[in-house]
């Protein structure tokens, strides 16, 4: 561990001991600020941030620690970095075989740095570490995953079960998991999943991981659809992954549209992963991934593959609903109801990524209709989301306040869907599509909505000028009023003397 802390660059060493700072992890020579007290006459703990120090006081201060639990946080920290500098160069490299072409494009997709940004250092968590080596990096070996998630009294999710196949969609796991947490919603409606499943189950989340760093522990490719989802639950990082909502570019939505894994299915293999209102089944949602990696690899990777993605209909109780999101934690939300128009009650959302500055809320009305009066007297900005759903950037001004935004969003997409032959016609087809002309039609559009933003922004900021100019007047007022007084007074005082 010594000789690796050496040869580390400052900027892991940094991160490192900000990390053990955050943590208050202590060494023999006590905790940073501790160490920086008799290690540094000059300047002591007032200069505290590990970036403005030198390497070699860095690498002292992480010596000084020997516990075998300490030495395994730091050497996870140092894998997690390490899998970066490769994945960098990865994104850049040519590769000789389609399963590495579809990682490279995975990679490359304008979601992957928002959708995998792990806190792969956070306790409890696991880094594949993906060695610098050709016959690991050239491996095709590929693996399928799935998981259900349910919901924990903490606001957070944890994994259920655990579903993993290979290229044969033979089963390589299949497992039920018992949480560490307390669970207050099975959603078993969509799991399958209920108390009774779980009630004999020992096995836990850190066996999970044991099980999937040995099968992923030689370079292999781990599969999966929106494949960040089930990672954050595993609290595994491996950066060897092929996510199969990327992959594929619909004729009738940009690259920043999320497929469903059933609507991709129909759209590609014909036949639909399960009928609606049917719970999910990890093991068939693994293996339709899969097939649909084997189909775009016999397809050709860098073949165009035209496919349209029929909108799949939501059910009714939940367009009778409107998704409020990016709310300020500054707004509680009885102030909702001034914002949203109708009768309605509030549902608050779990944060996947714990408590922030922000929160989430469903308004659930009666009918589908009073929900989409609602959306219609909402004030605001008319945007749509990444899969083309309306949505108004709502901006809530106050003389006592600074300016506040939110999102109001509905449930579904106001446009027809798409009819299933005509899907079975886009896959028909080899005509080629005009990929750059679409793809300046999504780059305006989406420059269309950071406009209407910005003028959002500009209209708040004149409103708040005007608002302190008001305030100006009204103190200048207040002033005049206050000498006045002043004046009566000493007038008063002089007629008693």
């Amino acid at each position: 561990m010594e000789e690796k802390i050496d040869t580390a660059d400052k900027k892991v060493l940094a991160d490192i001991v900000k990390l053990a700072q955050k943590r208050g992890l202590r060494g023999k020579l006590g905790d940073w600020k501790e160490f920086l007290d008799s290690h540094d006459k000059k300047f002591g703990a007032n200069l505290s941030d590990p970036s403005k120090r030198p390497h070699e006081l860095l690498a002292t201060f992480l010596k000084s620690f020997s516990e075998d639990e300490h030495l395994k946080f730091f050497d996870n920290i140092m894998r997690h970095h390490a899998n970066q500098y490769l994945l960098e160069r990865m994104k850049d490299k040519s590769h000789d075989s389609p399963e590495q072409r579809l990682v490279q494009i995975t990679l490359q997709h304008p979601l992957y740095p928002l959708d995998y940004s792990f806190p792969s250092i956070d306790e409890g968590w696991i880094v594949i570490n993906v060695k610098n080596k050709p016959k690991v990096l050239k491996s095709t070996t590929m693996l399928a995953v799935d998981c259900e998630m349910v919901l924990c009294e903490d606001g957070t999710e944890a994994v259920v079960k655990v579903c993993v196949v290979d290229h044969n969609l033979e089963v390589k796991l299949n497992e039920f998991v018992k949480p560490n947490k307390k669970i207050v919603d099975y959603r078993t409606e969509i799991t399958g999943i209920s108390s009774q499943d779980l009630e004999a189950v020992t096995c836990s989340l850190a066996d999970i991981q044991k099980s999937l760093k040995k099968l992923l522990s030689k370079g292999t490719i781990l599969v999966g659809h929106s494949l960040h989802n089930d990672l954050h639950v595993l609290k595994l990082d491996h950066v060897r992954v092929i996510d199969t909502s990327y992959i594929f570019q619909s004729v009738n939505g940009s690259m920043h549209r999320r497929p469903s894994l059933n609507g991709l299915c129909q759209a590609v293999l014909g036949c639909a992963v399960r009928e609606k209102g049917v719970p999910h089944n990890c093991l068939d949602d693994a293996r339709a991934a899969m097939k649909l990696v084997l189909a775009k690899i016999k397809h050709g990777v860098d073949k165009e593959f035209p496919i349209s993605l029929a909108q799949e209909r939501v059910p009714e109780n939940e367009t009778a609903k409107l998704f409020l999101h990016m709310i300020p934690n500054t707004l509680n939300t009885e102030a909702l109801h001034t914002i949203i128009p109708g009768e309605f009650r509030t549902e608050l959302q779990p944060n996947r990524k714990g408590p922030g500055r922000h929160y989430s809320a469903l308004a659930v009305f009666k009918n589908t209709q009073e929900a989409d009066d609602a959306f219609e007297k909402v004030q605001g900005i008319l945007l749509k989301d990444n899969q083309g759903r309306p949505q108004k950037l709502v901006t809530l001004l106050s003389s006592k306040v600074m300016p506040v935004t939110l999102y109001v969003r509905k449930m579904a997409s106001d446009e027809p869907n798409d009819q299933t032959e005509s899907n079975k016609r886009a896959l028909q087809t080899d005509e080629a599509v005009d990929v750059s002309k679409k793809a300046k039609i999504d780059q305006n559009t989406e420059e269309d909505a950071h406009l209407k933003e910005i003028e959002a922004l500009n209209q708040r900021l004149k409103q708040s000028e005007l608002e302190i100019e008001s305030l100006k007047k009204e103190l200048t007022q207040k002033d005049f009023e206050i000498s006045t007084l002043h004046k009566m007074v000493a007038s008063l005082n002089k007629r008693r003397k």
